[in-house]
């Protein structure tokens, strides 16, 4: 790995999805990437990634004033890094920028963008899923500081839940499908239930999940009253995981590990997550929640050094 003398910068706008994807990059490409999160003032705010005058100070005083010292790479995620990995490439960096755009792709080096976007160009290279960290020594540590997951009584199934978006209808009813196919698990093969909520876990949803399994062996956390979040960890000692399918970036970790992954209703996703989890079901990488687990051998997903590696190779770095 190349230390670089200035170290990349990772930009991104404080949205947990857009920063966890641009840090595994940046992370794989180098030891210390600078993280910037950036907070941008309207206009900009709404019209990113599209350039007005006066764009160098979207980000504020101290963002317009680094300008005058750019680093060798940047790379961004999400469209407001994408203005300021704009602004950073006139100046002289080589650029990367993590998700679709929305505008022309040639005010980049490189974009990096996952297949169900669609998105196809001379500068564009394509991932199943989302860059994540998910690899074997981000899993060893995650069992390390989360070793009680480990005396869990096994099989060690963990939920990782989500919510209903725009393109996944997963609402009381999906859930209580989904409730009922784990709670036949259980009874067959006894074990434990992790389950972990995300950022968009309904709050109703997340007491209706500490109900149904209050008297079942395992652990339960969604938010900080529930104490450390344990996610490395029960990715880390999973037996198996079960993913809600409105989550891409959490159906992607999961496949990052070598535990074999079910999503309860994939039907229930439509447009581009639909095709992420009709991807993965035709690899194999995924099945279909049933009344009974088939658990077999895994093989792990892991996009990030694969991307990371076609980078350095594009842009000699």
């Amino acid at each position: 790995m190349p230390d670089f003398p200035n170290p990349p910068w990772a930009l991104h706008d404080g949205a947990a999805g857009h920063r966890r994807q641009v840090l595994a990059l940046a992370e794989a490409l180098a030891p210390r990437p600078r993280e910037i999160e950036l907070h941008a003032h309207a206009p900009w705010s709404w019209l990113a990634p599209r350039r007005l005058a006066g764009a160098e100070r979207a980000f504020g005083e101290t963002f317009a004033a680094s300008l005058a010292q750019v680093p060798a790479l940047a790379l961004g995620a999400g469209r407001r890094a994408a203005l300021a990995t704009r602004l950073l490439r006139e100046r002289g960096s080589r650029v990367v920028q993590v998700l679709h755009p929305r505008i022309d792709t040639r005010h980049w080096d490189l974009v990096v963008a996952p297949e169900h976007d669609g998105l196809r160009g001379p500068n564009v290279i394509t991932l199943t899923g989302s860059l994540n960290p998910v690899d074997d020594a981000w899993l060893a540590q995650g069992r390390a500081t989360f070793r009680a997951l480990g005396e869990l009584p096994g099989p060690r199934t963990v939920l990782l839940l989500g919510g209903p978006t725009a393109a996944v209808r997963f609402d009381r009813g999906a859930f209580e499908v989904l409730a009922a196919k784990l709670e036949h698990w259980l009874a067959m093969e006894g074990g434990s239930l992790v389950v972990i909520g995300s950022r968009r876990t309904p709050a109703s949803l997340a007491m209706l999940a500490r109900r149904y399994w209050a008297d079942t062996p395992g652990r339960r956390w969604f938010g900080s009253e529930d104490g450390d979040n344990p996610y490395a960890g029960a990715l880390g000692w999973a037996d198996r995981l079960v993913v809600s399918p409105d989550s891409v970036n959490m159906l992607s970790e999961a496949c990052a590990t070598t535990a074999p992954v079910y999503v309860p209703e994939p039907e229930r996703a439509s447009g581009r997550v639909r095709r992420y989890l009709d991807t993965l079901l035709a690899r194999g990488r995924i099945r279909p929640l049933g009344k009974l687990p088939e658990d077999a051998p895994a093989e792990p997903l892991r996009e990030t050094p694969r991307i990371a590696a076609l980078v350095r190779e594009r842009l000699g770095v």
